[in-house]
């Protein structure tokens, strides 16, 4: 996927008298956290940021814009009003890419079991794996393929095939998915 870059200003007024009239120009009030714990309020434009929110994960690192400086940021939290259908607000954390982060991701399936096309049933045993990288060298998603697991056959944590950046923190002897046969 292509660097998303979301433009944001710095605003210096706020209070829900500034946010209601910020959402009505089409902007979304927003705040930006840095590791230091330092947080600056910023708006951004609706249309650009839901863009960007409904296509990304939560380890997804957007580039954000503020006043000729560019972050590396993730969005962390976003407050959305399910009855109008919009964000009413983002919160970002900026990271240095220099110190590493632990994500768990949830473990998503690609292919049909051969076990299964064989008449067993594929038993998913751990729903999410936890690692430890740098923000930058964070994957999107986690996407296994299990096409080639037979009947009785394991997946385990360390058949997923990483990349060397990344430090999987779940036991690597723990089982993904098997292939039960039929009873």
């Amino acid at each position: 996927m292509d660097k998303c870059v979301l433009d944001a200003n710095v605003r210096n007024e706020t209070g829900k008298k500034v946010c209601r009239k910020l959402r009505a120009n089409g902007r979304i009030p927003a705040v930006m956290y840095d590791e230091a714990g330092k947080a600056t309020s910023l708006d951004v434009d609706s249309v650009a940021f839901n863009k960007i929110w409904r296509s990304i994960t939560k380890t997804t690192l957007i580039t954000l814009k503020v006043d000729g400086k560019s972050y590396d940021a993730f969005i962390r939290d976003t407050e959305y009003d399910i009855i109008t259908d919009s964000v009413l607000h983002a919160d970002f954390f900026v990271v240095s890419n220099k110190k590493p982060v632990v994500r768990t991701f949830k473990v998503q399936y690609k292919g049909t079991a051969a076990g299964v096309l064989k008449g067993g049933f594929m038993v998913k045993h751990l729903p999410e794996v936890k690692v430890k990288c740098l923000p930058c060298d964070l994957p999107e998603r986690l996407v296994i393929d299990v096409s080639k697991v037979e009947i009785g056959d394991k997946f385990l944590v360390k058949n997923i095939g990483f990349d060397k950046k990344i430090t999987v923190l779940t036991p690597e002897d723990a089982v993904l998915v098997t292939v039960a046969p039929a009873r």
